[in-house]
């Protein structure tokens, strides 16, 4: 699989995800085929562990991934700190009232239900996203997210539940009307952080394909 790069030096690599790959290897031989594998094959310098943040497997965009260590360290600090500035489109399954909002709902992983996440206002971790609209389309709403956290599913959580907008991500088999195969419509569109070495301010965009 080729994977489009749009950015890289001796420290880091922003490369672009495609839906259904993952973003890091998961558990057994058969998951570890994943963006940060492949880019160690194309980067053999890199750490064994290069990743700063990910992306869930069907969501597509922009990844920054560490080539040294130093840099990794430098990136996770900006990531931890709520440094970086994050930007997704995405279509929701419904007409979104208003123009745009934010929303704050804690949620925490099923352990009965993997990897599901449900809302849990008391032992959950609060997440926050703030979302703009940017149109409708045949009865779908298209919006720009904004997260300020990033915890597990985030954005299709916000986008699904009630107390959220109500209205999932099309293609979404997690927390919506998708079925398998069905492509998720999320995509990681804008990226933006401070080199990890000379700190200048990169900003980075790519469009979805939907």
């Amino acid at each position: 699989m080729d994977i489009l790069i749009l950015y890289h030096d001796d420290f880091l690599v922003v490369a672009v995800k495609p839906p259904g790959l993952l973003a890091v290897p998961g558990r057994g031989a058969d998951k570890q085929r994943c963006l940060v594998s492949l880019l160690r094959e194309q980067f053999p310098l890199m750490i064994a562990q290069p990743a700063v943040h990910r992306l869930d497997m069907a969501t597509s965009g922009l990844m920054v991934v560490a080539i040294s260590d130093t840099a990794h360290r430098r990136l996770s600090r900006q990531f931890a700190s709520r440094q970086v500035t994050k930007e997704y489109v995405a279509v929701l399954d419904g007409l979104v009232a208003g123009e745009s909002g934010r929303i704050e709902l804690a949620f925490r992983l099923d352990p009965q239900n993997r990897p599901h996440q449900v809302y849990d206002p008391e032992g959950g971790k609060l997440g926050v996203s703030r979302w703009r609209r940017l149109g409708n389309e045949q009865g779908r709403s298209r919006l720009a997210f904004f997260p300020e956290t990033g915890r597990t599913h985030q954005l299709r959580l916000h986008a699904a539940h009630p107390l959220g907008l109500g209205a999932p991500v099309v293609g979404d088999t997690l927390y919506g009307h998708g079925r398998a195969g069905d492509r998720l419509l999320l995509h990681a569109t804008g990226l933006a952080f401070l080199h990890p070495i000379s700190g200048e301010h990169l900003t980075f965009r790519h469009e979805p394909d939907f």
